[in-house]
């Protein structure tokens, strides 16, 4: 009875740990034979009716050669399957070649999602095997751009697409027709150059990697961004001249930009909706901020987002080379011309720092910000428990990340900046949350210049 039961179980996950077989980790040539063993004889016992979700994950040392794999393929996918995964080795990339043969005769249709890694994918003219298809991950896949519109041409009901690290794609387009495709996420897919989407219902969009051309279309309704063109300098002057009107009704902005060397201008044009903003300012080679950046400029972003509710602010560096508002730069704090952000009532910075221009900026929000409700200061970038003295121990090591000693150090004089320049110009009626080094793993000796 069990035997029967078996031969029709709706799922596969044939990886080492179903298969019982992470113990012979060191026994990389057993452990191979036996993955190839067990899989052949599952699937050869198998009748394939029933089969819903099937999932591979196959390591470089397996050596699971092409007809091995497309052999799995045709018995395991079948009419009426819905998941199909297939994690390949990185080795596979250049001359594994996915069967788009065994989509046909309506095996295809059935599938509502599927990943797929290491391979090439090659659909041509005429590809309408997926009908079904609601979410298509691929990771590290070769496929063109041309042969991507062919795959997802008669997609009528995708909602999600997902593309990393797929090095072919030159130009994707979007078309009109994916009238339920809500989010679409884009990672370094290095050559790519223009992204055009007309689909009407676009609502997330998330892009990281080289700079390119985005056409949204006039009727675009994307709300949510993320997006860092990795390798743009001065990104912010860019998204706060640009956006605007290419996402005229985002509510979400998320921008990160790890090389800003001019101040961000005050611009014309306005994020008319949006209500959150995340800004993320990682260090460059040397693992600071360039110094040459005016963080105190950042307000022409709260400026340019009239309804604005939530600010978050991440710097993430190694080191701190700014202005210090310590140092005799800090004879008075500068004030730009009244702006009021009426509608503000969340800050966070991750990452606050001894920097005078951040600590102008901080003034400034805590000035014009006139409903702010809470203002979260925390000294040590992607730390956790805000709140608690001892900060690690939200962790399950017990211990903090490692951070470097001058970073520590950094974290206790923001801590100073706190006490001595912020704490009296908090009004009464906003919290005031303190991310302060952990008493217990940043605990160092510190004499302030």
């Amino acid at each position: 009875m069990f035997l029967r039961s078996w031969r029709c179980h709706p799922k596969l996950i044939l990886t080492e740990e179903t298969l019982g077989l992470t113990q012979k980790e060191s026994q990389k040539v057993d452990i191979a034979r036996d993955f190839i063993s067990r899989v052949d004889h599952i699937l050869k016992n198998h009748s394939g009716t029933g089969m819903k979700i099937l999932k591979f994950v196959i390591r470089d040392c397996y050596n699971v050669n092409t007809c091995h794999l497309n052999s799995w393929l045709q018995k395991a996918i079948t009419q009426g399957i819905e998941e199909v995964s297939l994690f390949l080795p990185r080795k596979s990339s250049k001359d594994c070649n996915f069967p788009c043969s065994i989509l046909l005769d309506g095996r295809g249709n059935s599938i509502r999602y599927l990943h797929l890694t290491y391979c090439a994918f090659r659909p041509t003219v005429g590809f309408d095997c997926l009908r079904s298809l609601t979410k298509l991950h691929l990771y590290q896949v070769c496929i063109t751009g041309d042969e991507l519109g062919c795959l997802i041409s008669d997609c009528f009901a995708l909602e999600e697409l997902d593309l990393c690290v797929c090095r072919e794609l030159i130009c994707l387009k979007i078309p009109f027709w994916l009238e339920r495709l809500s989010c679409l996420s884009v990672c370094d897919c290095n050559a790519l150059q223009v992204i055009e989407s007309t689909a009407p219902n676009l609502s997330t969009f998330d892009f990281y990697g080289e700079p390119v051309q985005l056409v949204l279309g006039e009727s675009s309704k994307v709300k949510n961004l993320k997006v860092d063109f990795s390798s743009e300098p001065n990104f912010l002057s860019y998204a706060i001249t640009n956006l605007p009107s290419i996402v005229p009704h985002l509510e979400t902005l998320t921008v990160s930009s790890t090389c800003e060397r001019v101040s961000t201008p005050m611009v014309p044009d306005k994020f008319l909706h949006v209500k959150h903003l995340n800004i993320y300012l990682g260090g460059g080679d040397d693992g600071a901020v360039t110094p040459t950046y005016d963080y105190l400029s950042l307000a022409s972003f709260l400026d340019a987002c009239p309804v604005l509710e939530r600010f978050i602010l991440s710097v993430n560096q190694g080191g701190m080379q700014h202005d210090s508002v310590f140092g005799d730069a800090s004879s008075h704090l500068r004030q730009i011309p009244v702006c009021k952000h009426g509608g503000l009532k969340k800050v966070q910075i991750n990452g606050f720092c001894s920097a005078k221009s951040i600590v102008e900026l901080t003034c400034h929000i805590l000035k014009n910000a006139t409903s702010l409700e809470g203002l979260t200061l925390d000294c040590i970038f992607g730390a956790e428990a805000v709140s608690d003295p001892v900060r690690c121990s939200a962790r399950k090591s017990g211990k903090c990340m490692s951070k470097s000693s001058r970073m520590v150090l950094e974290a206790h004089r923001a801590l100073s900046v706190v006490k001595r320049y912020i704490v009296h110009r908090i009004p009464s009626t906003v919290k005031l949350n303190v991310g302060e080094p952990c008493i217990r793993c940043h605990a160092i000796d510190v004499k302030l210049l």
